[in-house]
């Protein structure tokens, strides 16, 4: 009903803005709107690095504000503690440890400008706008800001490959500026060339190519102003050119707009931008595609109706600040990974040639070192069609490259992080019957990146671990390669195929060869099988452990705990560990940025421990999960521009919050299971696609009642601490009876 209702609503606004009639009396409507609750400037401060522009969901075009400054805090181009803003650009990440993109940057102005010393910036310092954050607001699909210096409203939004920007310039303006720095880059990459050509009057195009984080970056834009430019000024590396078009390392334009004769309402200067990866003439197209006609209040409609529907799917009941959490991570979720073929199915490959994606969309944007552990087993409950959409565009990756993608990123494989992790998200999408390619198709794919010579697999293959003498992050490799290979051998005995089978489940056990008995933890062992010396579990170790230490990443075996359980001497034991971890103190100085969110030597703001919590539950203690996991969302998540306690990495974060607030989590991501926990809403219904609806009910659940005294579904008692894929499915109500005692 709910999606009803929000369809209803944006019909309505839309007619208003069109002059069209609706009738819609025989809709209830209701007040229940999900927007209302999700907070974009979440995660902008802090450890967070997410951005607060405007998009859509998966778009291709995130349209936000950036400050003009280089460093880790303006990661995403901006950081809520600033005060200036230097252009709006329509290419950021979410929450990512890169400091990528920011292409096409457009700025409007009044003369004189504006200028601060920024480093990484012009010697002349750089052109911006102070701003207050009491005068800036953003939603779904939408941004506003006033720029203080030159008394302009500026307001986005997005649809699917456009950027759409509206300026209101002052009553006393009469000549309205707008700026466009094609070589504008901060951080990480570098402008290696550049193009701008005035079309017309009210047209513009060009390209920016740069490299860095993705090596070869292209990004072509076209674009449409509102007003006819009543002047414009072209330069090249600062020199002014008397023609209509230049290209080279560093061009950039200023538009001027005559203004003098409008009413104040009409001081308008509207900037509408198509990005492609492949031509101009495709930026061109996809803004045609999206109707070049439709007024920004029309694209606003569109924009916040695409997010209604997608954050309705799920509806939760909880108090106002975990209802925020809930939808502002749902938000997130959407964000990536996200569309990157252009309108006629055309994109650029990892190859550099152009390609074109026929049945669906290509994404690009997967960030699987993350994203393998919960956000992509939470889209095949939420999204299962979406899920056949990305696992296509996985498999395309491979059939181009030769490879399957590690971290791909605008048309480049970056290989950021390590291990295989496409081949767990493909399995768990193949199991689940949610990806066109056969089992067949995929396990030639996996085999492909299991048997590599590269990132250390030849050592691993031959020894069963990485040695410390080969590469850093041995440990990590060692232990998340046994993950990804257990993951194989369901494949392969699903298909039959017993040899293989064998041979990876042998490999899945290769965490054993790290594991010192006598300190319970995992280590560097060397060439000649000795463990590394001097070793301390608390100190962060980046030789041997990916942006975490031996403390995080001891408990990384997901596809055995029982056998880990095992190897630590049995649940008294493995209990004690993890009590010692949750208990520890810092005895280490200061940890990487990427290393936040502590709960003694449980770090939630990075990745491999997220599924910690959940491991008391292996040996019948649960009430510690449900200690733990209520103390992260109550501790390391909430409602102000600094909520994340750790990079959002693309959705991950937000994954895990959305999983535990439901009250369970994929421990073993390839499993179908999901572990319980304690559950922070009070209600939720889940909207399958196949028509049927999941209830979660917390009867008695606050902020003391925090253990679950028992568990029922469809109306029978719990006799394990998981449920499956299948019972979310099949429809049906999951009820937890809360209360302040442990049980």
């Amino acid at each position: 009903m709910i999606k009803q209702f929000l369809v209803t609503s944006a019909i309505l606004a839309l007619c208003a803005c069109t002059g069209q009639q609706a009738d819609v009396s025989s809709t209830q409507v209701e007040s229940f709107d999900p927007l209302s609750y999700v907070d974009p400037f979440i995660g902008t401060d802090g450890k967070g690095k997410t951005y607060p522009g405007a998009t859509v969901p998966y778009g291709m075009v995130q349209l936000s504000p950036d400050n003009g400054r280089t460093g880790w805090d303006w990661i995403s181009g901006y950081f809520y503690p600033d005060n200036i803003i230097a252009g709006f650009s329509h290419t950021h990440l979410s929450g990512t440890g890169a400091g990528d993109l920011y292409d096409i940057s457009f700025m409007p102005l009044t003369h004189p400008f504006y200028r601060v010393k920024t480093q990484g910036g012009p010697e002349k310092g750089t052109i911006v706008s102070r701003f207050n954050h009491q005068k800036e607001q953003a939603s779904p699909g939408y941004y506003q800001v006033f720029l203080e210096d030159y008394g302009i409203n500026v307001e986005l939004t997005a649809g699917l490959r456009t950027g759409y920007q509206k300026y209101q310039y002052a009553d006393d303006v009469n000549k309205g500026v707008v700026r466009l720095d094609l070589a504008y880059s901060r951080n990480w990459d570098k402008t290696m060339d550049t193009q701008l050509k005035i079309v017309d009057e009210r047209t513009i195009a060009g390209y920016r190519k740069s490299t860095g984080w993705a090596s070869d970056q292209r990004v072509f834009f076209y674009t449409q102003f509102s007003q006819p430019i009543h002047n414009f000024t072209l330069t090249q590396d600062d020199v002014v050119l008397l023609a209509s078009e230049a290209t080279g390392e560093n061009v950039a334009a200023e538009f001027d707009f005559d203004l003098g004769s409008l009413k104040t309402v009409d001081k308008v200067v509207t900037v509408r931008t198509a990005i492609s990866s492949v031509s101009i003439e495709n930026a061109k197209q996809n803004l045609l595609t999206e109707d070049e006609n439709r007024s920004f209040a029309q694209v606003k409609i569109l924009a916040q109706q695409a997010w209604r529907e997608q954050l309705s799917s799920v509806e939760i009941t909880a108090d106002k600040d975990n209802m925020t959490q809930f939808y502002t991570a749902m938000y997130h979720t959407a964000l990536a990974p996200r569309v990157f073929s252009d309108s006629n199915g055309e994109y650029k490959g990892p190859d550099g040639n152009t390609h074109k994606s026929v049945r669906y969309p290509r994404y690009e944007f997967f960030s699987l070192w993350d994203t393998f552990r919960a956000l992509h087993p939470w889209k095949t409950i939420v999204e299962p069609t979406r899920t056949r959409e990305l696992m296509a565009s996985i498999m395309d990756h491979y059939d181009v490259a030769g490879r399957l993608p590690v971290w791909n990123f605008q048309g480049n494989e970056t290989d950021m992080m390590m291990g295989y992790h496409s081949v767990p998200v493909l399995i768990d999408a193949y199991f689940k019957g949610l990806i066109d390619a056969t089992g067949e198709q995929i396990l030639e794919a996996a085999l492909h990146s299991a048997t590599q010579k590269e990132f250390g697999l030849q050592s691993y293959q031959a020894l069963g671990y990485v040695p410390y003498e080969e590469r850093n992050w041995n440990v990590s490799l060692t232990l998340e390669y046994a993950f990804d290979d257990w993951a194989i051998a369901q494949l392969a005995k699903s298909l039959g195929k017993t040899d293989l089978y064998q041979e990876f489940q042998a490999r899945g056990q290769n965490y054993r060869t790290l594991f010192d008995s006598q300190t319970d933890f995992m280590r560097a062992k060397g060439i000649n099988g000795e463990f590394r010396a001097d070793f301390d579990p608390a100190a962060y170790h980046p030789e041997d452990y990916c942006e975490a230490n031996a403390w995080q990443y001891s408990f990384f075996v997901p596809q055995d705990v029982s056998g880990l359980i095992d190897i630590m001497g049995g649940a008294e034991p493995f209990e004690a560990q993890l009590d010692a971890m949750f208990e520890a103190q810092q005895t280490v100085g200061e940890f990487p940025e990427w290393i936040s969110g502590y709960i003694g030597q449980y770090v939630h703001g990075n990745e491999p421990s997220h599924h910690v919590p959940y491991l008391y539950q292996y040996v019948g203690k649960g009430s510690k999960t449900q200690k733990y996991v209520r103390q992260v969302m109550d501790e390391l998540y909430h409602t102000a521009p600094d909520g994340l306690s750790g990079n959002e990495d693309a959705g991950q974060m937000s994954a895990w919050y959305l999983f535990s607030a439901l009250g369970f989590y994929p421990v073993n991501p390839v499993s179908g299971e999901y572990v319980l926990g304690s559950p922070e809403v009070s209600s939720a219904t889940i909207h399958l696609e196949n028509g049927r609806r999941f209830h979660v009910e917390a009867h008695n659940q606050s902020k003391d009642n925090i253990y679950v005294q028992s568990v029922t579904l469809n109306g029978k008692p719990l006799t394990q601490f998981s449920i499956t894929h299948k019972d979310i499915l099949a429809g049906g109500v999951l009820v937890f009876e809360m209360g302040s005692q442990a049980q």
